[in-house]
């Protein structure tokens, strides 16, 4: 192999690739643009195969990851028996601890597994994930793989969970991005406007996502951007969706204009597996052949086109298209070899970082027993801890005490649930047709868990409903019809709750929000807990909030609507404001101006209660920005509000160097009984004048411990231009002048506490 320069560690990366690639014979370029990729035996490029998943750990989803049998231990693939993987909260629990530092902790420890189970021969080094579509509509089926609905927190989330999954210590920086080494290749996805998977005919196949402009730069662009720019991730993966009548991974706007030129993207783009097959067999886009959707996707900027490869077409695996059909494109003179030299470039440019060509001495030494280590299985503990969301709590009967009540009543079909329920989706055991379902290293049910503090008898004083909806309701694939709990389950609740001789504690178990109003207003349900799908250490962690030894901290991610909801906007109107035509609400928290929510976006209760306090320096703030006059753009206002517009509404924050800052601190004081985490939300407020702006959005958030009757002070700094902009409808964003607000509110409906203080913003020349 000496003869190839690309096997030679000392030379670039770039000149290595495209060595490699030039010799390379148009045939062997083909068959390595699709997720099995056949190297080129003929140069020494060995075969490569690029899907791997990891959302909340390891997982079995797709052909790469291999876990083993636990009934037949002998008969393993690889060096040694792997059964399973560390299983996480899902990411809608994560999200639900507003804590920065955990979700990076959990990309980390799942990239240590990944290579480790690359090092024995069961996994890549590319995994597709996480999943940042912003939850704009409550009945989508995949709210529980994502951060909930705001665009910034989706997209922190995105930032620090990338950085875990792909940052080695010392290099999470480079003047040369391109040579920047990968621990593993994480994919932002699915990019972009996809949230329809299947609700009453429209299917994510089908379906055409007419969005504007605005909604496109403000919510469903935004995650992705800052996952590129920020977190410099190596992939994005495009939707199968078309999005304003082109498909997806077809838009050359979007993908070779966007992410690639306009944010800078370090990396290649995948397309969602079949995705090409679906423009030519079910949206049947332009009438175009599996060879024209072929070359039309290449053409758009794709480099790897993933097929579903297990499912068998006369005795044989079907295939992406870019590998069955990419030939007779090239014949056809449909799809230039330049092109395929491109995709291909970004694909081994990506292998070379992660150490595919070299090895990585840092990591060669990870193997069975650096996967499922106890050091996991603690941070997939207190990471479902830090996600539970204590929703109700009546006359304070959260938390239980053990020696008090030496007895429970469990009652709920969620008490002793199978993995499946605990663990959600995209794990070793998930609900997709292509996956077997193991345990995860360690699963602890809510009855394990409870059992371990007291008997669970028949008839107790105190009883414990474990509820909520599962895969068969929410999942990928499926999105739900309505809000509700099974009617048997509302039932079963209020029969239980009446005949308990105290209140009862429910536990809801679900990713979307739920509508228990009924269970809200009972005074003889006493406390709701919210625990997602808390994973395989989940039955711990819900017994850890109930008997008190962890304080619940955590802040829902989305908003939970009434059932009403449903009959006032169709899940496939995409627009995110008000449509007063058609009398739509706003949607998410941002716009929505409907009636009154269940649980509002940000909702957590905890055992005791926090206040915040501002410092004399963050009564009010002015800020001055040069225009040097030329940079000024107009708003749209709302009638009647000004007797003059200003000679200067507003700038555009791509013409701006946006180096001013607001500068705040905030106390948080605990003035209750218990030691707990709070998660402190900033939000600004644009001025009340300007027309179509978010009622609030989140620009800021930290997560705090204080000891009680103690106080600690969180310092934030905000870019003006971040923290402020908004996208006008002419999709510029834009800083307005006037007056804005910093809001900050506790989350508590019991016990609430909010601070906030003007920002005047104006500008010079």
């Amino acid at each position: 192999m000496s003869r190839y320069p690309y096997c030679n560690a000392s030379l670039p990366y770039a000149d290595r690739v495209h060595d490699l690639i030039g010799w390379m014979t148009v045939e062997e370029k083909v068959s390595n643009l699709g997720d099995w990729a056949d190297g080129a035996p003929r140069i020494g490029l060995p075969p490569y195969m690029w899907w791997s998943e990891a959302l909340h750990g390891l997982s079995s989803t797709g052909p790469t990851t291999k876990f083993d049998d636990p009934k037949k231990p002998r008969l393993h693939s690889g060096r040694a028996a792997v059964f399973n993987g560390t299983v996480f909260a899902n990411v809608i629990n994560s999200a639900a601890s507003f804590n920065e530092t955990l979700w990076m902790s959990i990309g980390q420890a799942i990239s240590t597994e990944a290579r480790a189970m690359y090092n024995l021969g069961k996994s890549g080094l590319t995994y597709w994930s996480p999943n940042i579509n912003v939850v704009r509509d409550p009945r989508w089926g995949r709210a529980l793989e994502t951060p909930g609905e705001d665009p910034y927190v989706v997209g922190r989330y995105a930032v620090n969970f990338v950085r875990g999954m792909q940052d080695v210590p010392g290099h999470a920086s480079s003047s040369d991005p391109m040579s920047r080494p990968l621990k593993t290749a994480a994919c932002c996805k699915h990019y972009a406007a996809y949230d329809v998977d299947d609700w009453y005919g429209h299917n994510r196949f089908k379906f055409d996502a007419r969005v504007e402009e605005r909604d496109m730069v403000e919510t469903f662009q935004r995650p992705f951007e800052m996952c590129v720019r920020d977190g410099d991730v190596s992939s994005v993966m495009c939707s199968y969706n078309r999005v304003n009548g082109i498909p997806a991974c077809a838009d050359a706007r979007l993908l070779s204009g966007t992410i690639r030129r306009d944010w800078g993207l370090h990396g290649y783009i995948v397309s969602d597996c079949d995705a090409v097959r679906v423009m030519a067999l079910n949206a049947t886009w332009l009438g175009y052949t599996a060879v024209e959707a072929s070359a039309a996707v290449l053409k758009a900027g794709l480099d790897l086109d993933c097929g579903m490869s297990w499912i068998v077409q006369d005795g044989k695996p079907a295939m992406d298209f870019l590998t069955t059909y990419g030939m007779e494109a090239v014949r056809m003179g449909k799809m230039r070899e330049a092109d395929i030299d491109n995709a291909l470039t970004n694909l081994y440019m990506t292998l070379m970082r992660l150490g595919y060509f070299d090895g990585m001495s840092k990591y060669e030494s990870l193997n069975e027993k650096d996967i499922c280590t106890n050091e996991h299985k603690s941070l997939a503990l207190e990471g479902a801890r830090q996600g539970m969301v204590l929703l109700k709590n009546n006359d304070n009967l959260l938390p239980l005490n053990a020696d008090k009540h030496a007895a429970v009543t469990i009652r709920g079909p969620h008490a002793e649930v199978p993995e499946k329920v605990m663990d959600g989706d995209y794990t070793d055991c998930c609900p997709l047709f292509f996956c077997k379902c193991r345990p995860p290293c360690r699963y602890v049910t809510p009855l394990e868990g409870i059992s371990k503090d007291v008997k669970i008898v028949h008839a107790a004083n105190v009883t414990i409903y474990f509820g909520g909806i599962n895969m068969h309701i929410e999942r990928e694939g499926n999105d739900r019809e309505d809000l509700l709990l099974p009617k048997n389950q509302t039932e079963e609740i209020l029969r239980v709750a009446e005949a308990s001789p105290n209140p009862i504690v429910l536990v809801i178990l679900c990713g979307g929000g739920i509508d228990i109003s009924f269970a809200h207003g009972n005074p003889k349900i006493g406390a709701i807990l919210w625990a997602g799908y808390p994973g395989g250490e989940g039955g711990q962690a819900i017994a850890d909030v109930i008997f008190g030894r962890y304080n619940p901290g955590g802040r829902l991610p989305l908003t939970w609507f009434k059932n009403k909801y449903i009959h006032q906007i169709p899940m496939t109107s995409m627009a995110l404001r008000p449509r007063p035509d058609h009398g739509f609400p706003g949607r998410t928290y941002k716009f929505y101006n409907g009636p009154e929510v269940l649980y509002p976006f940000g909702h957590g209760l905890s055992y005791t209660k926090f206040r915040y306090e501002l410092t004399d320096a963050a009564k009010g703030a002015t800020v001055k920005l040069a225009t040097a006059g030329r940079h000024c753009k107009r708003l749209s206002y709302k009638a009647g509000t000004l007797h003059a517009t200003p000679s200067c509404p507003a700038i555009d924050v791509a013409s701006h160097a946006c180096e001013e800052t607001v500068v705040f601190n905030v106390s948080v004081v605990n003035h209750g009984d218990a030691d707990g985490a709070h998660a402190v939300l900033v939000y600004t407020i644009p001025p009340w004048e300007v027309a179509g702006a978010p009622i609030k959005q989140v620009v800021a958030f930290q997560r705090v411990f204080v000891k009680a009757g103690s106080a600690a002070t969180v310092g934030f700094k905000l870019n003006v231009c971040k923290a402020f902009g908004i996208v006008e409808k002419t999709a510029y964003t834009v800083v307005p002048s006037g007056i804005s607000t910093i809001h900050l509110e506790n989350g508590d409906s019991s016990a609430p506490s909010s601070v906030s203080f003007p920002v005047k913003i104006s500008f010079s020349a």
